[in-house]
């Protein structure tokens, strides 16, 4: 069985993403680090051949910061194809633009806080 988290192969792609962090991700990050949500995520996590920004195993939940090169059409395409594979493995997505990271945190905080608790219902 080949490993699908985390591959070995992907670790120096995700450790340069990691160093490499947008503004929006670094914002997000200090919101959601040291499990301030009550849950444990990652940053910058594999997922088969893909890397998502950030995740929450326990959750199953991966967080999405999507800047203003998401919004050609192949980008779009691109995301929703890589989305819907990773959500194949059980994974759910939230997605948030930079400019709601920087301009409206607050209900990012609350929109993730909202889906931690329907995961939880569920």
């Amino acid at each position: 069985m080949t490993q699908l988290f985390n591959k070995i192969s992907g670790r120096e792609k995700r450790r340069k993403l990691r160093n490499n962090s947008t503004i929006a991700e670094i914002y997000l990050w200090t919101q959601i680090r040291n499990k301030k949500l009550g849950y444990r995520f990652l940053r910058q996590y594999g997922v088969g051949k893909y890397v998502i920004d950030f995740y929450s195993p326990r959750l199953k939940l991966a967080i999405e910061v999507d800047g203003v090169t998401h919004l050609t059409k192949e980008e779009l395409e691109y995301d929703e194809r890589r989305q819907s594979e990773i959500e194949q493995v059980g994974i759910q997505f939230i997605r948030f633009t930079n400019l709601e990271v920087y301009y409206d945190i607050e209900n990012v905080i609350e929109r993730l806080s909202d889906r931690i608790k329907i995961i939880n219902a569920g």
